[in-house]
């Protein structure tokens, strides 16, 4: 067995452990009791949940991202970079085969990912107002993610450094339940729920206006 068949052991664990985690999250989340809204219904509840996953993310929607555009395609930029970042640990088995163009595409989109996740942290430091709310775990959250897509990139531009970016990448999945991370998970549950909520009050997503009577 060589190194890059350990470092893909390791790598599959932290995989397995990362799932686990995120399974018992899921869980946890599930059993949590539901209190029914009794107040009468002012809005259709399914139009409010599809803008909330839809046109209830674009920047102008919101009044902090619309007065902070630079921040808001940061954000967009690192996850997309997170997201090529998984796209290049499944696919590494096969990365002598993958296609030219679309290696380039993915280190194009692992390097403006990992610059973006670095140019956060650094905000996150010298921006008084969220270093103030930050916690260690905020910074080594950002600093993980970060350091596992710019590994991505350059997997993808020296493969030799593959054993690295599976080492690193294993770390990061193992530590994502534990995490601020995890609101990977936390996301979708805290979208659907905004938008059932004030969609079934007609604040959201309804025809002819944000409000109905």
């Amino acid at each position: 067995m060589d190194v890059i068949e350990a470092t893909r052991i390791v790598a599959t664990l932290g995989l397995g452990l990362c799932v686990l985690g995120i399974a018992l999250r899921i869980r946890d989340i599930t059993n949590r009791p539901f209190e029914q809204d009794l107040s009468r219904a002012r809005g259709d509840i399914r139009r409010g949940v599809l803008y909330a996953f839809t046109l209830g993310m674009a920047p102008w929607e919101k009044e902090s991202t619309r007065r902070h555009w630079v921040a808001y395609f940061r954000g967009i930029f690192f996850h997309l970079g997170i997201f090529m970042a998984f796209g290049v640990l499944f696919a590494s088995p096969w990365l002598d085969v993958i296609p030219l163009p679309v290696a380039w595409l993915a280190m194009l989109v692992t390097a403006v990912g990992a610059v973006s996740g670095f140019a956060g942290l650094v905000m996150r430091l010298t921006e008084d107002n969220t270093r103030v709310f930050s916690l260690l775990d905020d910074y080594f959250s950002v600093f993980l993610s970060s350091l596992s897509v710019a590994l991505s990139f350059l997997t993808l531009l020296v493969p030799s450094a593959l054993p690295v970016f599976y080492i690193v990448t294993a770390v990061t999945l193992v530590y994502i339940p534990f995490s601020k991370i995890r609101h990977c998970v936390y996301f979708f549950y805290s979208k659907f729920f905004f938008g059932l909520g004030f969609g079934r009050r007609g604040v959201i997503g309804q025809p002819g206006g944000e409000y109905i009577d």
